[in-house]
């Protein structure tokens, strides 16, 4: 790992701490938890990569933890916009993070990555689509299209991981651990931007 990719994790894990300590006042009690958790998760994912280096990627508890930041995000998306699907929706994401666990500690490994790969899609489809349609419908202020940028940019960091880790690679192995600390600072940066305007 480059001094500069340490840089963008502690960076990365400064914003997630900045919008923590911050929060988000006027929400209901579950979406502020699943948002800190996400947050939280952030600021543990990048550490743990600034720290222990790339290597860290590989362990299965590391992948089980990272999966919270776009479950949760999604899940706290959801409980504050479409609660009407709260409790499917809540129910795959629980379902989704336990199938994960044991896939990854004890199950076969295509398994595990396709079922990491359907969770990180569900939910960064949520967290792309979302906030980007409520934005445009005027549910919300426009600047809140910023957490549908920082979705999608999550997203593509999570499945790029989820196909290497697959065996079927999109980009070589260095090309996407080069641009994996870049991609969580400016999809760390767009959620804190997006935040503030609620």
């Amino acid at each position: 790992m480059k001094p500069l990719h340490r840089i963008f994790l502690l960076l990365t894990a400064l914003l997630a701490s900045y919008q923590v300590v911050q929060g988000i006042d006027g929400l209901e009690r579950m979406a502020i938890a699943c948002y800190t958790i996400a947050f939280g998760m952030l600021i543990v994912a990048s550490l743990l990569m600034m720290i222990l280096g790339f290597e860290v990627l590989d362990s299965p508890l590391v992948v089980i933890s990272s999966t919270l930041i776009p479950a949760s995000l999604a899940l706290g998306l959801v409980s504050e916009y479409l609660d009407v699907i709260l409790i499917p929706y809540g129910i795959f994401i629980v379902a989704g993070m336990l199938v994960i666990l044991i896939t990854r500690l004890a199950g076969p490994q295509k398994l595990a990555v396709i079922v990491l790969a359907v969770v990180h899609g569900v939910a960064g489809l949520a967290i792309f689509a979302l906030p980007i349609i409520l934005a445009l419908r005027g549910d919300t202020k426009g600047g809140f299209a910023w957490v549908g940028i920082g979705g999608g940019l999550i997203g593509i960091g999570g499945l790029l991981l989820s196909f290497l880790k697959g065996g079927r690679p999109i980009l070589p192995r260095e090309t996407i651990l080069t641009v994996l600390p870049s991609l969580l600072l400016l999809s760390t940066a767009a959620f804190v931007a997006g935040f503030a305007y609620l």
